[in-house]
């Protein structure tokens, strides 16, 4: 963004140096002591997300959660979990909750479960983190993987197919499409109850639980929605596209079964993705898949959405419900999701749009290669959804970067770019044990950003080559909120304590902690600020 500094447009430049030793500012007020001012809770204006003091609030996030059934569903740490997760500067989880933990038998819910729930949000509250309460998914039941009870899942005894990387038995199983296709469909559960009646009761049951709780910000629907047997046109439809794309490209023609075979085998996909890594390529396959992925939305997933929404409005009118796009859009097919509506007709206000963001390597030993292009192909589609619903956008899954070397990062380096570039709330998936000693970690995920930015934050980016922070804001006329950026590693405290005499401004260290805040006063006077922090370890 390029800003031109002329007699109406002002700027307060701020030019910092941070090291371990200490910090240089240039271009200061005069000396005036300020306090940090942690936000209590989290709503949505228009597209972005604000805290109580009106402040433009980037959620950077990582998803917590358990899988497994033996465990309870409960990840098994306690509230350091939490102090560390700040530490890093995380302000925010997107906490996975299933359904088979929910209400293992038709309208019995598991008060025990909840409680464990109960104590992780508490957690998260005393530590200044903020939950998102995520129904997770995959293959739709815990009888494939995890979900819906059993129950729920009316597979037809239809058979179970796997294959190479967990997510292929979405487009092989017949069990699974058939259990979702019923699911759509609202079929009766063993007690006469049609199975999204369950899904929405549950859902009632949780917002009347945490409806007053501030912690909690926002319940996210469903975690990737995705349509049933419907999927068994997606492979050939996409084939036959690349097919085109290639003898387009090369002139060489390949059969079905040359294809077939092609998209079979990983390390043959592996290949062959490889000639998808321009978006002209890319866009040119995926989106001959988007007729099918608009049908299951608007004709299945928007009306489900809808009957969830009004259980929840019911018993919570001011929890920001998170709206996924269907599975099939994690690679970038333009989604055609809508706002849901309130009991008089009117759109809900406090919506936000969650997408997931993964490249097609993802879960494969070659995640290394990852396509930039066809990720900032991804992202843009994001973003064009959320300008045209505007919603703020939350990247409500990104990376799997589990435990990659250092042959990860530029990947992980890309996608962060991405994510500030485009203002993204995000939850990073996911959390586990000693990730912290991982180079995508240390070398991505933990970084400067601006938390809780007074006005409205207009860009951001922090670039590692020249370990420089800079972010552009427009400032609220008469509000005295302070704007506050989270530092990773802070100085020794003898030269903060000089900074803080020279510079109208805060350092907070966070106990216990090697970061902190910068925390920035107003000027009060709705101007457009520009701050740039260069830093070295």
């Amino acid at each position: 963004m390029n800003i031109n500094i002329t007699k109406r447009v002002i700027f307060i430049f701020y030019l910092l140096t941070i090291t371990v030793f200490g910090i240089i500012l240039i271009g200061c007020k005069a000396d005036e002591v300020i306090e940090t001012k942690m936000p209590k809770s989290i709503t949505v204006h228009k597209n972005r997300f604000v805290d109580n003091y009106g402040r433009h609030v980037i959620l950077n996030g990582i998803n917590v959660i358990s899988k497994s059934k033996e465990q309870g569903y409960i990840v098994s740490e306690d509230s350091t979990l939490y102090s560390k997760l700040r530490d890093w500067g995380f302000n925010s989880v997107r906490f996975g909750v299933v359904w088979d933990g929910i209400e293992p038998e038709p309208g019995i819910y598991n008060e025990a479960y909840l409680q464990g729930i109960d104590q992780h949000i508490q957690w998260a509250a005393d530590n200044d983190i903020f939950v998102v309460l995520d129904m997770h998914q995959d293959l739709y039941s815990v009888l494939f993987s995890d979900g819906a009870p059993k129950w729920a899942t009316l597979h037809e005894e239809k058979p179970h197919k796997t294959g190479a990387i967990w997510s292929d038995a979405y487009m092989l199983s017949e069990a699974v499409q058939t259990s979702f296709d019923n699911f759509w469909a609202n079929k009766p559960a063993p007690d006469g109850i049609g199975l999204q009646d369950h899904y929405a009761q549950m859902w009632q049951h949780i917002a009347k639980r945490y409806a007053n709780n501030p912690a909690v910000i926002g319940y996210d629907l469903m975690n990737e929605p995705f349509s049933g047997s419907s999927a068994q046109q997606y492979m050939p439809t996409m084939l036959a596209a690349y097919g085109k794309m290639m003898h387009e490209t090369t002139g060489k023609e390949l059969s079905r079964r040359e294809l077939e075979l092609i998209w079979s085998d990983v390390e043959d996909r592996t290949n062959a993705l490889k000639n998808l890594a321009s978006a002209k390529n890319f866009a040119g396959v995926v989106d001959v898949l988007f007729p099918l992925n608009r049908d299951f939305e608007t004709r299945k997933l928007q009306p489900f959405y809808q009957k969830v929404s009004d259980a929840i409005r019911e018993v919570d009118k001011s929890t920001i419900l998170f709206l996924e796009h269907s599975y099939l859009s994690n690679m970038g097919i333009r989604s055609s999701i809508a706002r849901t509506t309130l009991f008089d007709g009117k759109p809900d206000s406090l919506l936000a749009y969650a997408p997931h963001g993964y490249d097609l390597v993802t879960d494969t030993e070659s995640a290394s290669d990852a396509s930039s292009e066809r990720l900032s192909f991804i992202y843009n589609r994001f973003q064009e959804t959320g300008n045209r619903l505007n919603m703020p956008v939350w990247l409500g899954e990104w990376g799997a970067f589990y435990r990659h070397g250092e042959e990860i990062v530029p990947v992980a380096q890309h996608a962060i770019t991405e994510i500030e570039n485009n203002l993204y709330g995000n939850a990073y998936w996911s959390y586990e044990s000693k990730m912290n000693k991982l180079a995508y970690f240390k070398q991505a995920l933990v970084r400067p950003y601006p938390a809780y930015t007074n006005g409205e934050l207009l860009e951001y980016n922090y670039d590692r080559e020249s370990n420089v922070l800079t972010m552009i804001w427009q400032e609220e006329k008469g509000n005295a909120t302070p704007t506050q950026v989270f530092i990773p590693y802070l100085a020794k405290e003898k030269p903060m304590k000089k900074i803080e005499r020279s510079l109208n401004a805060k350092i907070k260290r966070i106990p216990d902690s090697k970061g902190g805040w910068l925390v920035i006063p107003p000027l009060e006077d709705e101007q457009k600020r520009k701050l740039v922090v260069r830093m070295t370890q």
